[in-house]
C-alpha cells in the first residue's frame, strides 16, 4: 500500500494512503512517539524513520504502525535520515554523521560516527560519473562536503552564501541545493576538478 507521511511541530506523525475510487488521499493513523517536533521523514525496508528535535530517532514498522525501536545515540537535533542500501544515515547539530547498520536481530546499532566540525543540516547520496558512491552533507557553517563511500574521504567542499537545507539528484550527473533563503542552485559533476 502506498502512503504519504507527515510529521508535525509536536512530534506526530500523519499517515495517509490514496483511494483511487474516491480520488483523494484519506488518513490512515496518526502515529505518536517524538516529543517535539519531527524535522525528518525517510522510509525504505518496510520501515519509516522519523528524525525529531528531541534528539531520537524512531523506527516505525508501516504494516503495524508501532514504533518499533528509539535510537538515541545523537546528542542534539536530528536534522536528516538517509536511507541507502542496508544502511540508515543520520545527521544532527551535534556535529555527527551517524551510520546504522541492522545486527542479526534485526535491530538498528552504530557502526560507525563521522565528525565534522559544524552542525550537519542535511544528507543526500549519490553515484559519480565512474557509479561510485559520493555522499553530500550540508553544514552550518554555509558548506556542503563531499565524501567518498564508504571511506569517508574528502573530496571537496562547495559553498553557499546561507545553510544549503534541502538536497536533489537529477539525473546526468546533475544535482540541486536549496538555502535559507530559497536560492537553488544546479550542480554537475566534472570530474576534472573532483
Amino acid at each position: 500500500m502506498q502512503m504519504d507521511f507527515a510529521g508535525t511541530e509536536d512530534g506526530t506523525i500523519f499517515a495517509w494512503k490514496f483511494n483511487s475510487a474516491a480520488n483523494a488521499f484519506e488518513p490512515v493513523v496518526s502515529l505518536a512517539g517524538h516529543t517535539l517536533r519531527v524535522v525528518s521523514l525517510v522510509s525504505g525496508a518496510g520501515k519509516l524513520y522519523s528524525a525529531s528535535m528531541d534528539h531520537t530517532i524512531r523506527v516505525w514498522d508501516v504494516e503495524s504502525f508501532q514504533c518499533i525501536q528509539t535510537l538515541r545515540d545523537h546528542k542534539s537535533v536530528v536534522m536528516s535520515l538517509l536511507c541507502w542500501d542496508d544502511y540508515l544515515l543520520s545527521c544532527s547539530l551535534d556535529k555527527t554523521v551517524k551510520v546504522w547498520a541492522a545486527t542479526s536481530s534485526g535491530a538498528l546499532e552504530v557502526t560507525y560516527t563521522h565528525n565534522e566540525e559544524h552542525g550537519v543540516l542535511a544528507l543526500c547520496g549519490m553515484n559519480d560519473e565512474q557509479s561510485k558512491p559520493v555522499f553530500l552533507c550540508s553544514c552550518n557553517d554555509n558548506s556542503v562536503r563531499l565524501y567518498d563511500l564508504p571511506s569517508f574521504k574528502e573530496r571537496c567542499r562547495l559553498f553557499s552564501r546561507n545553510e544549503v537545507r534541502v538536497f536533489q539528484i537529477g539525473s546526468g550527473g546533475l544535482f540541486f541545493t536549496g538555502d535559507g533563503e530559497g536560492e537553488i542552485k544546479v550542480w554537475k559533476w566534472d570530474t576534472r576538478t573532483l
